[in-house]
């Protein structure tokens, strides 16, 4: 047995429990508590597979590990707080939306797993961390959307994390953010922020979110040349 493999395959579970620990305490409607477990569970996803590069012990198992705990804290945990949060006015709308993020997230990371091999310089898709940060992060910026804008909001990441939209992963050259699509999401994202200068997390997480939506509008509009 290779005990190194416990050290990454131990910080998956951490971030596996902080999301379970986030969904007992949207039960309570501690939702700040909730939403600060999410994105402790994503600098904890963070930390795993460095940990396994650097000890030498990448592999199968690893990576089937690391997703089924992204699963749950990144795809159940968020939909449970962004629904008790936000979208229970809404009735069974409001849970079937919930249930959707958590379906494409799930999705989502199933393309990754067996396309690992072939997409590299980019997300294919955003990153469930990322569509988890987004709602955990709305949650804690003092914004209050009404429930329809909301489920719009859940619904609209939900299907980003499954399209073909491409993120940069930031490793290397990454794919290719064009300026007018970047300079608009940072106008929206500042106009954000002017409104509530304390939900910058927010405001930062929604802008990656719209910088690459409205990139892949601009490539697709203009045929720009991406990789891959």
């Amino acid at each position: 047995m290779n005990y190194k493999r416990i050290v990454p395959n131990s910080i998956s579970g951490i971030s596996l429990v902080l999301g379970v620990i986030s969904i007992f305490y949207t039960i309570e409607e501690n939702f700040f508590a909730a939403a600060l477990c999410i994105l402790l569970s994503v600098v904890a996803d963070s930390l795993d597979g460095r940990a396994a590069r650097a000890l030498g012990v990448s592999g199968p198992f690893g990576v089937e590990m690391d997703s089924l705990c992204d699963l749950g804290a990144f795809g159940v945990a968020p939909a449970i707080l962004i629904y008790q949060f936000g979208l229970t006015d809404l009735g069974w709308w409001g849970k079937i939306i919930a249930g959707l993020y958590t379906f494409f997230g799930a999705m989502r990371l199933a393309r990754f797993n067996v396309n690992t091999a072939t997409v590299h310089g980019y997300f294919q898709g955003m990153p469930i961390p990322a569509g988890a940060c987004c709602l955990a992060t709305y949650v804690l910026s003092g914004f209050s959307f009404p429930p329809v804008p909301t489920a719009v909001m859940t619904l609209a990441i939900a299907i980003i994390l499954y399209s073909n939209v491409r993120f940069p992963d930031f490793k290397g050259h990454g794919n290719p953010m064009f300026r007018y699509p970047v300079l608009l999401s940072l106008l929206i994202g500042l106009y954000l922020l002017w409104l509530r200068p304390s939900g910058w997390p927010f405001v930062c997480m929604f802008t990656y979110f719209i910088a690459g939506v409205i990139n892949a509008v601009y490539v697709m509009l203009f045929r720009k040349q991406q990789k891959g």
